[in-house]
This record gives C-alpha cells, sequence and structure tokens, in this order.
C-alpha cells in the first residue's frame, strides 16, 4: 500500500495538546484515513469477480476485460492525485479539498452497486475523481502537524501508516462476512453489499474528518484570499466535468489508455529536465537519477498489483483454500498484505538502522524491492509446476506467502518512494516531482491490468496460462533488480550524496 510523504518547507505549527506523545489531530486523521482505506480496500476484492459475474455471466471469457478495467481504474486513481494535489495548494486549501473529495467518493461508491455497466463506469470516474482530492491532501496534513526539526515526525508518519493498512486489513474481511455470510451465500456473493458498505465506510470518514477538524487550529484551512464559499462551489462544477473525462479514459481501453499515460509521463519528464537543467549540473544529475527511479517504479506495480486482479482469479479458481469443511474466503487474501506491513514494517525499520554506515542507498533498496516481487512469482512459478493436485489445486500456503513475499518487496521501496522524490526533484517543482512519482505508480497500475488480461487469456485463467505469464513475471522483476542492483553505484553518483 502506498506510503506518505512530508514537505520540505512548512511554517512552524500550532501549539497542540498531546496524546500518546503526539499532536491531538494525529489521531483524527488516522481514523478519517482508516474508513477512506476501509472503503477503498473493502472494494478492491470484489470488483474483478463482480465484473465476470454481472457482466459476462460469469463466464471466465471475462476475466481478461475484468483485469483491464482494474488495471485501468487504478492507473487513473493515482493519475488524478496530481490534480487534487493543485487544487488543495493553489486555490482551496486542504480542509476543504478533503471533505469534497470524500463526498465523491462516498457517491461513487454507491453508484458503482447499481447493476448497469455504464453506471458503473461512472462510479469508478467518480471515485477516481473523489480520491485524488482526499488521498494526497489527509497524507500532507500529517506532516504540517509537527515542526521540520521534530524528531517524532517519522513516528507519527507511522501510526498514520498504520491507519491505513489497519483499514486494509479489516475492511476485506467485514465486506466478505456481510456479501456471502449475511447478506449473500459463497455461490452468490451480494457484490452490490460490499459497495454499499464501503460507501457508507467513506460516509464515516467524511462525518469524522468535518467534525474533528477544529483540532486543526486552522492548518489546511482555505488561503487567506478565499474566505468565502464560491470556490467550493468551483472546484464542485470542475470536478463534475472530469468525471465523464475519467470515464472517456475508462472506456478507451487499457491499451489506448497506456498511450496517453506514456505521453503524460513524458511531458512531465522533459519539464522536469528543463527545470534540473537551468539549476546547474548538480540539479540536473539529481533529476535524471529520479527519473530512472521513476522507470524501474513502474515495472515494480505492474507486478505487484496482481493482488487485486489476476491473483485474485489465481486465488478463485486455481488454490486449494479448503481447510476441512471450511473454505478460506477468496476476499482475506486482499487482507494479508496489509497484515503483514503491520507486523514486518517495525522490523525492516530496524534493520535499516542497525545497519547503520552499511545501510544500503537508496537504488539498491529499490533493487531489493523488484527482487522480492520477483522471487514471490519464483514461489508461483515452483508451486504452479510441481504442487498442482489432481484436482489442479496449489497449496493455501504458496499464495499467502507470496502475499508475505511482496509485501517485504514493498517495504523496501514504497515508503523511501516519495521521501526520495522531495530530495531529488528541482526545488521549484517538488510538488510536480510528486506528481510525476504518482504518475509512473498509475501507469505500473494500467500495465497491471493489461498483463492480468494476458495471465487469464481469452478463456480464463488455467494452470498453463498462470504459469506462462507468472514465469515471465519472474524473469522481468529479477532480471530488472539484478540490473539496477549492478548499477545502483553509477545512479548514487548522480544522486550526489542522497540517501
Amino acid at each position: 500500500m502506498s506510503g506518505t510523504a512530508t514537505p520540505s518547507a512548512q511554517p512552524a505549527p500550532p501549539e497542540f495538546p498531546q496524546l500518546m506523545g503526539h499532536p491531538r489531530p494525529l489521531w483524527m486523521l488516522f481514523m478519517a484515513e482508516f474508513w477512506e482505506r476501509f472503503a477503498f480496500y473493502g472494494i478492491r476484492w470484489a470488483l474483478v469477480l463482480y465484473v465476470v459475474a454481472q457482466f459476462y455471466n460469469g463466464d471466465p471469457s471475462g476475466q481478461a476485460p475484468a483485469g483491464l478495467i482494474y488495471g485501468s481504474y487504478l492507473a487513473l486513481v493515482y493519475a488524478g492525485a496530481i490534480g487534487g494535489g493543485y487544487v488543495a495548494d493553489r486555490y482551496l486549501g486542504y480542509q476543504r479539498t478533503i471533505l469534497v473529495g470524500a463526498v465523491f467518493m462516498a457517491a461513487g461508491l454507491f453508484l458503482i452497486s447499481i447493476p448497469n455497466q455504464d453506471v458503473f463506469k461512472l462510479g469508478l470516474a467518480t471515485i477516481i475523481v473523489g480520491n485524488g482530492m482526499f488521498k494526497p491532501n489527509i497524507s500532507t496534513m500529517v506532516g504540517k502537524l509537527y515542526s521540520i526539526g521534530d524528531l517524532r515526525r517519522d513516528s507519527g508518519f507511522t501510526i498514520f501508516y498504520m491507519g491505513i493498512n489497519l483499514g486494509g486489513f479489516i475492511s476485506p474481511i467485514v465486506t466478505q462476512v456481510l456479501a456471502q455470510y449475511i447478506f449473500g451465500t459463497g455461490s452468490m456473493p451480494s457484490y452490490k453489499i460490499v459497495f454499499i458498505a464501503s460507501g457508507i465506510g467513506m460516509l464515516l470518514s467524511l462525518v469524522w474528518f468535518y467534525f474533528g477538524r477544529a483540532q486543526l487550529k486552522g492548518i489546511g484551512a482555505p488561503p487567506p484570499e478565499a474566505p468565502g464559499r464560491e470556490r467550493i462551489v468551483h472546484v464542485i462544477i470542475g470536478a463534475i466535468v472530469v468525471i465523464p473525462v475519467a470515464y472517456g479514459l475508462l472506456a478507451l481501453g487499457a491499451e489506448a489508455l497506456q498511450w496517453v499515460l506514456t505521453a503524460m509521463f513524458i511531458a512531465l519528464a522533459v519539464t522536469l529536465m528543463i527545470e534540473g537543467i537551468k539549476n546547474g549540473t548538480v540539479a540536473r544529475d539529481k533529476t535524471i537519477a529520479m527519473l530512472i527511479i521513476f522507470v524501474f517504479n513502474i515495472l515494480f506495480w505492474m507486478f505487484f498489483e496482481q493482488a487485486g486482479s489476476s491473483f485474485t482469479f489465481l486465488a478463485d479458481n486455481i488454490v486449494d483454500r479448503m481447510f476441512g469443511t471450511w473454505e478460506f474466503p477468496t476476499a482475506w487474501f486482499q487482507s494479508v498484505n496489509s497484515l503483514a506491513i503491520i507486523v514486518l514494517a517495525p522490523l525492516v525499520a530496524w534493520i535499516w538502522v542497525a545497519m547503520k554506515d552499511n545501510n544500503p542507498i537508496i537504488p539498491r533498496k529499490f533493487a531489493l524491492g523488484l527482487i522480492f516481487n520477483g522471487l514471490a512469482f519464483l514461489l508461483l512459478m515452483y508451486a504452479l509446476t510441481h504442487l498442482v493436485d489432481l484436482n489442479n489445486k496449489i497449496p493455501f500456503w504458496t499464495l499467502f506467502m507470496v502475499y508475505v513475499i511482496q509485501s517485504v518487496g514493498e517495504l523496501c521501496l514504497s515508503p523511501i518512494g516519495l521521501s526520495m522524490v522531495t530530495k531529488l526533484a528541482p526545488v521549484r517543482l517538488v510538488g510536480f516531482g510528486m506528481g510525476g512519482w504518482f504518475l509512473s505508480t498509475g501507469i505500473g497500475n494500467n500495465l497491471s491490468g493489461i498483463f492480468a488480461g494476458h495471465v487469464s487469456g481469452e478463456t480464463g485463467m488455467s494452470v498453463a496460462s498462470a504459469l506462462s505469464g507468472y514465469t515471465f513475471g519472474f524473469w522481468a522483476l529479477v532480471g530488472a533488480g539484478v540490473l539496477l542492483f549492478i548499477v545502483a553505484p553509477l545512479i548514487y553518483r548522480l544522486m550526489h550524496g542522497v540517501r
């Protein structure tokens, strides 16, 4: 799950009452983010299964288009963060942008519960617009609670990160129980309830933040030149206008969307390079290093995000989930990543500190992230080659450990990515560089949908198609990781000492 970043400069924060050693508003933001992530990850396990069941009558041929829709949706969610951050920074302020984003997210979640394909895509487009205004801005506000030199800052972000992962851990469990045990059955889940429950979670986030924002003492309030509410109306109108654009990009299909995203990335890279060159040799070199790492970041997320697409079909059709007479729900695999992050994050952080001067440089941490991601695919290769039983099933533990191993890779890469941008991007375009990080992640997510479509093929996933696709994933990830590990000293030289 994506991490957070802190701004490079800011005014001193006001004096806050303390709770458990941190500013009291941190816990308000923690719960607002918890409920937003509950909403966002509550639908993650159900989206591709719902598309196949509702729009393809359960036919396995729907797996490939479902993966493509999922990848495009995630790509646009990340791309939308660029516009949402700009609105908050330059026009509306963080608090109001978060509230408007929450309203749109909730509306989109309720819309996708309507069993019509056009309305479904319209709902996804609405979620995209709302999430773009909510997610990057609530993360930014955490950093504004602390002064630059406050030693509690990293700890505060760690606590906030736990809110993200607690929401992500609980939501698949709760929504699956609602869909398959209370309002539906194992063979006929009530996906509508999944989406409605997630929408209610988003409304809880909205209400929690609306009443809790008084604790912020003006942090994230509207700019002084925009005290009135006219700008809220302007942003709402603008968001309504953008929704059909997001819908149109979803309707384009993942392959056509990839061309759009690639053109955006090239334009962004050129803009950053021009600014870096203007600022001198050091800034130019740092920009080059950042853009190189962006490319590897694309590859990481292309395969990591199989978690919500092809891995879901793998769990549903090819993994033996039976424990006696009880079947482990497909949805609960989505909680493994969050649980692994909660358990392993303190250990990984301790390892980095314990290594002191031997702590790997940023490019090598990214290389380790790619390699661990690749090792997860190696385990799948082994399982699909040697552990398939007479029913064409692989053992439960293999997919469980795939999620755990991928989480180790995520911890090597994701937490340092945004922080890296604040250190390497040209000073005047740090925000734009942050947009580049989100865009590279979005491109990886879109490619994940295209790749998932190939893994499923035209007739649905089989042991053979999964083995072929995941073998390619292993070699691509490990090959790129080894290459990055080897050239890391050259990239580090371009970073001019940034660690």
